[in-house]
């Protein structure tokens, strides 16, 4: 059961980083669309907006990354192996 739970806890993390990577492009890219959509301007705006969604979807991706590592070395250290119990 405890591997089941793992399973489930590794599927939930992968579908997290997923949402949490597509939203900030999706966003800068409908932002984009509006700005288009109200004033007129060209599709060229859509190249820069690309970009800050990608950087800002980075952004999220690495934060993810360092949290998941900050949870791993929580767990590895309270798995530590004591010679001198015996149990």
């Amino acid at each position: 059961m405890k591997q089941w739970s793992e399973i489930m806890r590794n599927v939930t993390m992968l579908s997290q980083l997923g949402l949490s990577f597509i939203t900030p492009l999706l966003l800068c890219l409908a932002l984009c669309w509006f700005i288009i959509s109200k004033t007129g301007v060209g599709g060229w705006i859509y190249i820069p907006g690309f970009f800050f969604g990608m950087g800002g979807s980075a952004t999220v991706a690495y934060k993810f990354y360092l949290s998941v590592n900050r949870q791993n070395k929580k767990q590895s250290k309270s798995k530590k192996i004591y010679f001198n119990r015996h149990s």
